[in-house]
């Protein structure tokens, strides 16, 4: 039987991803009903989120004492994140869905080949004219991600396979047009997860 446990690879992003990703965590776990009582709480975490995106701004425009202050919000930042993990776990009971709505990724002891997780498509963006950034939620043992996209004449269109899940960019889109996309993941024992929910955005 695996034991999953929430991933604490966010340790090695660089600073702006780490912000991005405490938003996540800040996003999935408000109103979750699977944590009632997070270990850190949730205002205390934004509070040091944004102590340490000020310290990003000022780091920013130079200067040793700068950087030096970005870095120590960085590893004041960090601890919690672990705990805020720790307590996940407790809460989880080794149940893989459960960590993933928290936020955090998965990692499990199982060295087996499993089937993978059905990923989630966590933010749309409008990049730029005719492009929609998507970003969903890294599946561990995923090589890829596989997207298709249905712009209303129901018939879904392959959009491409991607390397990265927080950086699937979309291009050529007509101004205008709402588009439906969803996503899975390629490896593991299967090959390829579930699609996951479809979404639907708008490119401009």
């Amino acid at each position: 039987m695996p034991t999953y446990k929430p991933s604490l690879s966010f340790g090695s992003l660089p600073d702006a991803d780490l912000v991005e990703f405490t938003d996540t965590i800040i996003t999935k776990m408000t109103g979750n009903p699977a944590f009632t009582t997070p270990a850190v709480p949730l205002p205390a975490l934004t509070t040091k989120k944004m102590e340490f995106l000020d310290s990003i701004v000022a780091a920013s425009q130079g200067g040793l004492g700068f950087t030096a202050a970005k870095d120590a919000e960085r590893d004041a930042l960090l601890p919690l994140l672990r705990t805020q993990a720790s307590y996940v776990q407790t809460v989880s009971n080794d149940d893989a869905a459960v960590i993933l709505s928290s936020g955090f990724g998965v990692n499990s002891t199982n060295r087996t080949s499993a089937p993978l997780a059905k990923p989630s498509i966590d933010v749309i963006e409008n990049n730029a004219s005719t492009q929609l950034l998507v970003k969903v939620t890294t599946i561990p043992n995923a090589r890829a991600y596989e997207v298709r996209i249905n712009s209303g004449d129901g018939k879904w269109v392959n959009a491409g396979v991607f390397t990265k899940s927080r950086y699937i960019l979309l291009e050529n889109l007509t101004p205008g047009s709402t588009y439906t996309i969803q996503v899975r993941a390629i490896g593991g024992k299967t090959g390829y997860s579930d699609w996951s929910d479809p979404v639907s955005h708008m490119s401009l």
